[in-house]
């Protein structure tokens, strides 16, 4: 099954078309299925989500294990089967950091593409940045002005800001939830000490990001997504009345740097028990937290909106645009 455009589907838009993206991330292998139409918003038909933590099948010189390996190619695998049985108008599967730094990841790019009969379509950090603030904005709107947007991803965290649909600037940097939390905690819970070396770490990181994120201005409106974000936010944050039916997630630092102390003396099991902290993010919930309250520190944000899009929908908005 061909991971690209699939003949037919510019016709099939004016009246509708069924759109699939399968996302596989450090975290989960996640496949979308929505209905569009040109004017409407894409409304979700099917989800299938499948937890690997691909963090944990590195080896020393970071290249995906076998275990790991065999793992992905029968999740990707699962998927596309299921793809297939929808009869997509159009189908993407994507790969992210995982994949894209893992030291054997051509090698097990071949494969998955050999095995699953997919072709994958590996975003670069810069393109996921892109993706996520293009749903982020089209969420949000225009009324927003100029965003910031944070994006905290198993292996990496996106950065962009901008006044458009395209960011006047995207980044990517080595702080993801799960990379933080396999690189920097040696025990469940995890040691004083750790925390403090993951904190010092993501600090000097995103010191060279601010720096070259400020010539851009102030934003207006600071939103951060993906699931680690929500998680935190349905943990530590607020619900406060948003347009319609909907409610607006904010959360402060203060809330999170309330929290997080008290999730780092708790074990990935007793997390598992709290609000919004799902099974497959309990071990990767403190580095997050540690990674997001740094951020918002390093930016000056003391709130942010939460945002339920993130980079799946940018990638079916990016399809949908295109057709």
């Amino acid at each position: 099954m061909s991971g690209r455009p699939v003949d037919g589907a510019i016709g099939a838009v004016g009246h509708g078309a069924r759109l699939g993206v399968l996302d596989i991330g450090s975290n989960t292998v996640h496949l979308l299925i929505v209905d569009v139409r040109l004017g409407g918003r894409p409304v979700p038909q099917r989800s299938h989500k499948l937890t690997l933590r691909l963090m944990r099948y590195l080896d020393e010189d970071g290249a995906i294990s076998d275990e790991g390996v065999d793992a992905l190619v029968a999740a990707i695998g699962e998927c596309a089967e299921i793809a297939r049985s929808e009869h997509l108008d159009d189908f993407v599967v994507m790969a992210t950091s995982a994949l894209r730094e893992a030291a054997n990841g051509e090698e097990v790019v071949a494969r998955i593409e050999r095995e699953a009969d997919v072709s994958l379509d590996i975003l670069s950090g810069a393109d996921e940045a892109r993706l996520t603030f293009l749903a982020v904005r089209r969420w949000f709107g225009w009324s927003a002005g100029r965003i910031l947007l944070l994006d905290i991803g198993g292996g990496s965290l996106e950065v962009a800001v901008g006044d458009d649909e395209e960011p006047a600037i995207a980044l990517s940097v080595p702080l993801g939830a799960g990379r933080s939390t396999v690189g920097f905690f040696h025990a469940d819970p995890p040691a004083i000490a750790d925390q403090r070396a993951l904190r010092l770490y993501a600090k000097a990181v995103l010191d060279d990001a601010v720096a070259q994120v400020r010539p851009y201005g102030k934003p207006d409106h600071v939103i951060g997504s993906s699931k680690t974000i929500r998680s935190l936010a349905r943990l530590a944050g607020n619900l406060m009345p948003g347009v319609g039916d909907a409610d607006r997630a904010v959360l402060t630092r203060g809330q999170l740097d309330d929290w997080v102390p008290r999730l780092a003396k708790m074990d990935a099991r007793s997390r598992a028990a709290l609000p919004g902290i799902t099974p497959e993010r309990t071990f990767q919930i403190v580095a997050g937290g540690v990674v997001l309250s740094e951020a918002m520190r390093a930016f000056g944000v003391k709130q942010l909106d939460v945002s339920p899009w993130a980079l799946r929908e940018g990638r079916l908005l990016q399809m949908l645009d295109r057709v």
